[in-house]
């Protein structure tokens, strides 16, 4: 039996380095399953929720530093990825998507199950097409993931169930992708006007996020030179804050005042690789610089004295002959001295008592950072477990952090972890997972009983979408729809053939921890932490203060809520 369109696919995967699809297996992917099955060298790794393989997929690609491919079948099928795609996409990370579609012959029927992804998937890739013919394979293979890879995001290669069938005899490249690596740097002629800003600066603050990774060797010579203290962005901390003398720490909803104030107080910001998106934290006396690798960004966050295209590394190598002038280190060591101030208060807050409970969340974030591998991989969910995993997991160069940083959905985590572990069994990941995250897409622990996966998961467990309950309060509201009954979350892990472990007494926490990690095999553990624990912008402007105070009069008139007493305990206004 000849080969078929379905099998050019998988032997254009496998050229490429593709290893592993996620998905759901569906009657649109057959012939696409049975490639898989005859090629023994490609793994189906099958899970519970499409949403799910296309996070997975993310999280492979990220860490095998290769294009990841997901799938799902025709209609609800594929239309379940789309959430992990956006995220996919909105991070940069190079993913394939193969939507099925049903039979080419009943395309605009109103057929069962019938779609359009081609449409669908627009918003969310940088290429969607549908191949409708044999003789578009494998070259709309190379397409596609040309796209995904240069571009740095989505493509979707869209399939319907016949025509994977049809018999093709093309060849398949022994170069089916292109990967390339120029060097992006300003002009010499913008490399002068950007010194000039920098050599008369006085005060020269940097902002720093993702576009760093692997420059930080060059992005610390030029703190150096500058004088100047850095705050990094949440997707820059895993690439910026170890062996750092020059770090201030995060600004936005989840920083603290030492971030914020290196910004407010600098007359030169320099933003390096970042596309930091809250308006209300960027100065506004400042001369902005923004250096990205992708101009369109320039200028939509601030107002920009200066806005240049190029790399991060080949950008800074290229600038430091022209910086001439030296730099006085007051403004650097007065805020690395207030960073200092702002660090030792967290990690006062990141303790516990034998007995008294509940359990601090950053008392239990700071264990896991504490008992973890050097070269663990965290993921962690939107909301309060990306906040704690900001301000209390240590990076050091080997650990990744994972997240929906860019999107923003619920239920990343697990989902996340799972993409992580099957690149790599033997390390290890730990998904910081929140009670109302994990619950939305809870069905994917089978996928780590049945795969046998030893994922750690850690469940935030205070019985509300805790983050939307503090932006509730900061706004005035009384919370509404926030509370979660849960069960015993270990206990429904142990249900699943999976270790439950549960924790209420911040006394038997760490040897919680310690037993999760050495288990071998996938574990579940269900840390009961205090709801109440109000975690906040660095700075209370007067609207949010108003919001609180309005907040407190109301949870009091009405009975509801929390008590004035606990307010106080829980240091809002330190």
């Amino acid at each position: 039996m000849g080969q078929n369109v379905a099998d050019l696919l998988i032997d254009s995967l496998l050229q490429a380095g593709v290893k592993r699809i996620y998905g759901i297996v569906g009657d649109s992917l057959n012939a696409v399953l049975d490639s898989v099955r005859g090629s023994e060298r490609i793994e189906w790794i099958g899970v519970r929720h499409e949403e799910v393989a296309a996070f997975a997929a993310g999280s492979d690609s990220i860490l095998s530093d290769s294009i990841a491919v997901c799938a799902g079948s025709s209609g609800p099928g594929n239309l379940h990825l789309i959430n992990g795609l956006y995220d996919c996409h909105r991070s940069r990370i190079p993913v394939l998507a193969i939507a099925a579609q049903i039979p080419s012959n009943e395309i605009g029927s109103e057929y069962f199950q019938q779609t359009h992804p081609e449409i669908i998937f627009k918003e969310c890739s940088h290429f969607a097409e549908v191949v409708t013919r044999s003789e578009q394979m494998p070259r709309m293979v190379t397409i596609a993931m040309q796209h995904a890879i240069a571009r740095k995001g989505v493509a979707v290669l869209v399939l319907p169930g016949d025509v994977a069938a049809l018999p093709d005899n093309q060849t398949v490249p022994m170069q089916v992708i292109h990967v390339t690596n120029p060097i992006i740097r300003p002009s010499e002629e913008e490399l002068k006007t950007l010194a000039e800003y920098l050599n008369n600066g006085k005060k020269i603050t940097l902002l720093c996020g993702a576009g760093c990774a692997g420059a930080h060797k060059q992005v610390m010579e030029l703190c150096e030179r500058l004088k100047s203290p850095m705050v990094i962005a949440l997707r820059g901390k895993e690439h910026l804050e170890y062996d750092n003398p020059y770090l201030v720490g995060l600004t936005g909803l989840i920083g603290y005042s030492s971030g914020y104030d290196a910004m407010m107080d600098s007359d030169v910001l320099l933003m390096l690789g970042t596309d930091f998106p809250y308006r209300q934290f960027y100065p506004k006396n400042s001369k902005i610089i923004q250096i990205d690798i992708r101009p369109e960004h320039l200028g939509r966050r601030a107002e920009l004295t200066l806005g240049l295209c190029g790399d991060v590394k080949d950008t800074i190598e290229a600038l430091m002959p022209y910086l001439t002038d030296p730099h006085g280190s007051k403004h650097l060591d007065k805020c690395v001295d207030d960073y200092a101030k702002v660090r030792k208060g967290l990690d006062n807050l990141a303790t516990g008592t034998p007995g008294k409970m509940p359990i601090h969340p950053q008392y239990l974030t700071k264990v896991v950072s504490d008992l973890a591998t050097e070269d663990a991989v965290f993921t962690c969910d939107v909301g309060t477990p990306t906040l704690w995993a900001a301000r209390y997991l240590q990076m050091n160069g080997k650990r990744r952090l994972l997240g929906s940083f860019n999107h923003g959905t619920m239920a990343n985590a697990l989902a996340q972890a799972i993409g992580a572990q099957c690149t790599d069994h033997n390390r290890q990941v730990i998904s910081l997972s929140g009670d109302g995250g994990l619950a939305m897409l809870m069905g994917d622990l089978l996928t780590l009983q049945q795969r046998n996966l030893p994922v750690k998961v850690v469940v935030y467990d205070n019985s509300a979408l805790s983050f939307v309950e503090l932006e509730m309060k900061a706004a005035g509201y009384l919370e509404t729809g926030t509370g979660l009954k849960n069960p015993n979350l270990a206990s429904v892990a142990e249900g699943m053939g999976i270790k439950g472990i549960r924790v209420e007494d911040p006394g038997e926490l760490e040897n919680a921890v310690k037993e999760a990690f050495e288990h071998n095999g996938p574990v579940l553990l269900d840390v009961l932490v205090n709801r109440q624990e109000l975690s906040l912008p660095p700075k209370i402007n007067f609207e949010q203060a108003q919001g609180f105070t309005l907040w407190m009069l109301k949870a009091v008139l009405s009975g509801e809520g929390s008590t004035l007493v606990e307010l106080a305990k829980s240091n809002l206004f330190r």
